[in-house]
């Protein structure tokens, strides 16, 4: 297996509810170490950067409206097979389509309020990753 570090968002529906510590509980129960983590508050031009594949997308203002309405959880995961771990940690996007035992089954409200986002590929982790933490800030 590979050991791949991959980006995890806890957004605002989540850490507004107090989740944090329950979601870091699923991802390290999944074998995943948080290498990297902290508090932020995304200001509108920082959402904007970040979630710009998806600028000409119809809900891309409420996204970002969305991701700077509270503070976020911004983590490096690291372990073997990591991105793909954590996204079927995470579940499906819509949360009544996600499995039992996910964190979006357990704690999503709806498929915007889905409590987390993770990278989809490496190219994009690596991406993901460097918007948020220097490697300094990086300890595995």
């Amino acid at each position: 297996m590979a050991v791949e570090r991959t980006l995890s968002i806890i957004k605002p529906d989540a850490t507004q509810r107090n989740l944090t510590g329950k979601i870091n509980s699923y991802i390290e129960a999944a074998g995943l170490r948080i290498v990297a983590q902290k508090r932020i508050h995304l200001t509108r031009p920082q959402a904007e950067a970040f979630y710009a594949v998806h600028k000409e997308r119809s809900f891309f203002g409420e996204l970002v409206d969305f991701m700077i309405s509270g503070p976020v959880v911004v983590q490096i995961l690291e372990g073997d097979n990591a991105i793909t771990r954590y996204r079927e940690v995470m579940g499906a996007t819509n949360p009544a389509n996600a499995a039992d035992g996910t964190i979006r089954k357990d704690f999503a409200i709806d498929v915007q309020n889905n409590s987390v986002h993770g990278s989809d590929a490496p190219e994009t982790a690596a991406v993901e990753t460097a918007f948020f933490f220097s490697g300094v800030e990086i300890v595995g």
